[in-house]
């Protein structure tokens, strides 16, 4: 009873297994090391050596060659007395995982787990990730061509107003002075916004290294957001510290880290707010932070500020906006191997701290 039970447990197993002994023969197998070698039952109750077997079984295989990792495997488990694995495809397409592992009596056995169905779905996921891979170059190359073409009507439209705002065309009435002037208004922003959208599909592009003071191009960066803080009669603060110094980098972008951090604090605050530029530094690395006393973010929204288009345009205020700020900081920072965190909680208001390595 108790053989009868071995031998149906034996053969019932999803592995196929096959022993063989110290001189090579087959000697057990199950039904499933028989059925999937496809092999007669003539030729394995003659209990064939190992290399008859691979010499059988070479035809059956995608690379036929592959057919001598089974005498491999079985002297490594019966000659040295150690356990080896190894892999196999089949013509047909089915893959198995093989080893042979040394048994006590000096015999060796062979396993075969067949892992078809895992590799079509990892070749299925590889192949999914490059379709994506490729439809994100894609967009990527069409959002970048896009923006490129959009300059062209920018500025005819720009020079146009401002030559209507200047008079050139004729003295115009205030009226019409005020409109020119916010027609100009709106393509400054639109310029704006297609400048971030090349920098966001340039990854950062090509960086200049030199050494940049932190003071002055805060001062730069500033002068640049003046009129938003104006507009909204926000209180600005900055605080630089003589410990801020110098960094190696890109002054521009430098300069557009501050900016965008700014910019985002500022959209952030309800007229007559408060935000604070403060900048100082150690030995290492110098750290910009740029806090406001804004209503501050939910949870779900502060952890997906850096994506890319994550925010699905609605900004802190409620309003709807297409967010790059915080995602241009974010690649601008990590281009110079720096790093970049927010800390904000709902009716606490925000905080954006960037750290840049002085070398």
């Amino acid at each position: 009873t108790l053989l009868r039970v071995r031998t149906a447990t034996f053969d019932n197993l999803f592995e196929g297994l096959g022993v063989f002994s110290a001189d090579g023969r087959l000697q057990l197998w199950n039904n499933r090391f028989k059925t999937a070698w496809g092999f007669e039952e003539a030729f394995v109750t003659s209990h064939p050596r190992v290399d008859a077997l691979a010499k059988e079984v070479a035809n059956k295989l995608s690379k036929p060659g592959r057919a001598s990792l089974i005498g491999d495997l079985v002297r490594a488990a019966t000659v040295e007395r150690q356990q080896r694995g190894g892999s196999i495809e089949f013509a047909d397409g089915r893959h198995f995982e093989v080893a042979a592992v040394p048994l006590p009596d000096g015999n060796a056995l062979f396993t075969m787990l067949d892992i078809s169905d895992r590799r079509r779905l990892e070749n299925a996921l590889r192949e999914r990730n490059d379709a994506l891979e490729a439809a994100d170059r894609i967009k990527t190359a069409f959002v970048a061509s896009m923006s490129y073409e959009l300059r062209t009507p920018l500025t005819s439209i720009k020079g146009f107003a401002e030559m209507l705002y200047n008079g050139y065309a004729g003295e115009l009435p205030q009226t019409a002075v005020d409109y020119s002037g916010a027609i100009l208004e709106s393509v400054g922003r639109l310029g704006d916004l297609v400048d971030d959208v090349l920098d966001l599909t340039r990854d950062g592009g090509a960086l200049a290294r030199e050494a940049v003071d932190l003071e002055l191009i805060a001062g730069v960066a500033v002068e640049h957001v003046q009129p938003s803080i104006k507009t909204k009669k926000i209180e600005l603060a900055v605080e630089i510290h003589g410990s801020a110094g110098s960094v190696q980098g890109d002054p521009r972008r430098i300069r557009q880290i501050i900016e965008h951090l700014l910019r985002h604090a500022v959209s952030g605050t309800g007229e007559g707010g408060r935000v604070l530029l403060h900048i100082d530094g150690s030995e290492k690395r110098a750290r910009i932070v740029v806090s406001d006393n804004g209503p501050g973010m939910a949870a779900e929204v502060a952890a997906k500020a850096f994506d890319r288009f994550a925010q699905a345009g609605i900004s802190r205020n409620g309003e709807r906006a297409l967010q790059l700020g915080l995602p241009l900081a974010k690649q601008f920072v990590e281009a110079h191997r720096g790093t970049i965190e927010l800390v904000s909680e709902p009716g606490q208001g925000t905080m954006v701290i960037a750290e840049l390595p002085r070398a």
